[in-house]
């Protein structure tokens, strides 16, 4: 029997794996372009479809620089190549004509916290921070002062006016999945409705995601007003250095921690040491290409370019999968994940992230390794205490339809959204909407090492003491030998499934 190692919230837990089992990780981190700057100007003048950039400028005019939060890939790196593509971008508006003070960079934060003065700075180079002297923009979704585009749109697609009240529109983003990049940072800029509806059933597959629907949709209309281009970056995956280093795509560290008496040391750490010392392990993150076009063009290239370099290749659908549920949350800043924020990582994004086929059978079963302990942080995460306090929702619709309702309403936590001090009171439910696919699809939902049996409950899953016994009930539910597999992560990854 084997022993691998599994990142479950900041404790690396070693599990026992069947010779049998399927272990899933992905390909080592690619090469990364030299020059992230000079692929961007390549693209914007060699752009996949349209005019090349110089042919849309108009001299002393403005320009709209849409950017989103850097909060995948999960983890991140200070040093993240979207920030050289943004100085890239800046500096060829400039050479076309548009000086830096007629440029407006708007920061689409979708319905999460709305980024701080002090954290715009991680979004460009500190030499662009100096020198950039135009304004920079915090999307806010709840503005009545948006602006509204076509008439027919359900729901009704109103954006920020930043996008309206300029000649030039340019999208720079990071294809990682078809709800971040793209045309979804175009959403990211639009009204609640719209980004509460913006859902997916895969996050590789553009077919059946009404977010991808919507953002394309509101590109269109934009770009009967004003030109519209897009660079989307092709991201490696994070490269970590330290104790974690060449985890989880090596098998030789792999072995190397789950041998490591250092790793047993750790476990022993309170969790907030622990959580310091994650913090600090340094994290590389490349580039390995730029495309250029429309938003939706631009950005399906690069998707697709992304799910080859990553992916991992699964045979057919799973009996069962463990999924290791790492102690931050999807979005910035980095946090303590609640429980519903660890439901989402593991069920909303990491059981998303696949192609052609759902990797677990129907009625099958996902094994989320993770405490879950009912902890919020103050403020940015009180909507998720209310999501809680506000009905004991397990999966019953009518009270969570209820309970949203009262959400939309609470002008309170409104205020704390646009004030940014929290996220907007809807993202919990869409939140807990992003889990539906995978628990549409799944007979059940083990919690293995949970803390709080009551917050698992609530959420419809199954409390267990530990990964041993979560295994033998997973095994319980098949009539015959279990074909389990074990998700290594983060970084969470592509799968291609076949054989379904």
């Amino acid at each position: 029997m084997r022993r691998i190692p599994l990142l479950t919230g900041t404790k690396v837990v070693v599990a026992p794996v069947p010779d049998d089992a399927v272990i899933l990780h992905p390909p080592p981190p690619g090469r990364g372009v030299a020059d992230v700057g000079a692929a961007v100007r390549d693209a914007l003048r060699f752009p996949l479809e349209g005019e090349p950039l110089e042919a849309l400028v108009q001299r002393r005019g403005r320009a709209t620089i849409v950017v989103e939060p850097p909060a995948l890939p999960i983890p991140g790196s200070a040093a993240d190549p979207r920030q050289l593509a943004i100085g890239a971008v800046v500096d060829e508006l400039e050479r076309l004509g548009i000086p830096s003070g007629y440029q407006t960079i708007l920061v689409a934060c979708g319905l999460a916290r709305r980024t701080t003065q002090r954290e715009l700075e991680s979004l460009v180079t500190r030499e662009l921070a100096r020198r950039f002297h135009g304004h920079v923009v915090i999307h806010d979704a709840e503005d009545p002062e948006l602006v509204l585009l076509g008439d027919g749109a359900r729901p009704a697609l109103r954006v920020n006016p930043a996008l309206v009240q300029t000649e030039l529109v340019l999208v720079v983003s990071a294809a990682e999945t078809v709800l971040n990049g793209g045309p979804a940072a175009l959403l990211g800029a639009a009204g609640a409705d719209a980004l509460r509806a913006a859902g997916a059933y895969s996050l590789l597959e553009t077919s059946a995601s009404q977010g991808w629907h919507l953002g394309v949709a509101l590109e269109r209309a934009l770009a009967r007003r004003v030109p519209v281009v897009g660079v989307s970056l092709v991201l490696n995956l994070p490269r970590t250095s330290g104790a974690l280093r060449g985890y989880p795509h090596e098998s030789e560290a792999l072995e190397r921690l789950a041998r490591s008496p250092v790793r047993r040391v750790f476990s022993a750490l309170p969790d907030g040491a622990r959580r310091e010392i994650l913090h600090g392990i340094q994290t590389e993150l490349t580039a390995a290409g730029a495309y250029a076009g429309p938003p939706s063009v631009a950005h399906a290239e690069a998707l697709l370019r992304a799910v080859e370099m990553r992916r991992s290749e699964l045979g057919g659908p799973l009996d069962a999968i463990v999924i290791g549920v790492p102690g931050t949350t999807p979005y910035l800043p980095r946090e303590r994940p609640n429980p519903l924020l660890a439901a989402y990582l593991g069920l909303g994004h990491a059981l998303r992230l696949w192609r052609d086929a759902f990797p677990v059978v129907e009625g099958g079963t996902a094994i989320l390794a993770h405490r879950f302990t009912r902890t919020f942080a103050h403020p940015t995460q009180t909507p998720y205490r209310q999501f809680f306090h506000a009905s004991r929702i397990g999966r019953d619709p009518e009270m969570l339809a209820e309970a949203e309702r009262a959400a939309a309403g609470n002008t309170r936590a409104i205020e704390d959204y646009r004030s940014g001090r929290s996220v907007h009171p809807l993202l919990p439910f869409r939140d807990w909407n992003a889990c539906q696919p995978a628990l549409g699809r799944l007979g059940a939902v083990l919690v293995a090492g949970a803390a709080d049996a009551t917050a698992v409950r609530q959420l419809g899953f199954v409390p267990v003491h530990g990964l041993g016994a979560a295994l033998d009930l997973a095994r319980g539910r098949t009539s015959g030998d279990a074909r389990i597999g074990f998700l290594l992560s983060p970084p969470y990854f592509p799968l291609r499934v076949g054989g379904a």
